[in-house]
């Protein structure tokens, strides 16, 4: 399965950007279950866990996100999509959306309220966000 990310740019603080993860393989209809998440790693630092949403479409978020991000997957086009508003310079890096074909609440273990990023198997290869002061 190839993951495909878009959407990323840079932005000035307090603005907004919305990210697209399409899969080459049909994973949303396919799967009876699976769970999709999106991680973002900063240069120097490891990748973070910020949202990821279930097959019942059951989101959990970063507690540095909620609120800011909405995780949401459309069915009709397959598509996992990351709302990022009240963007913030600590919110720049390279972001990837993950799949695996099992519920998020199957996955082990779980990492400041996201599964973590080793229980995932397939990755994008990622889109860059920049928000600048």
């Amino acid at each position: 399965v190839q993951l495909v990310e878009s959407g990323g740019d840079s932005v000035q603080a307090g603005g907004s950007l919305r990210l697209s993860c399409i899969g080459s393989e049909d994973i949303i209809k396919s799967a009876n279950s699976y769970c999709m998440a999106w991680f973002r790693q900063a240069p120097g630092k490891e990748r973070e866990g910020l949202a990821c949403i279930n097959h019942e479409n059951i989101p959990w978020y970063k507690s540095s996100v909620r609120g800011r991000f909405t995780i949401s997957v459309d069915n009709a086009d397959h598509t996992l999509y990351l709302q990022m508003n009240s963007l913030k310079p600590e919110d720049s890096g390279k972001y990837y959306c993950t799949t695996e074909r099992r519920g998020c609440r199957y996955l082990s273990p779980w990492v400041l309220g996201i599964p973590a990023s080793r229980t995932f198997g397939r990755w994008g290869q990622g889109t860059q966000v920049t928000v600048s002061s």
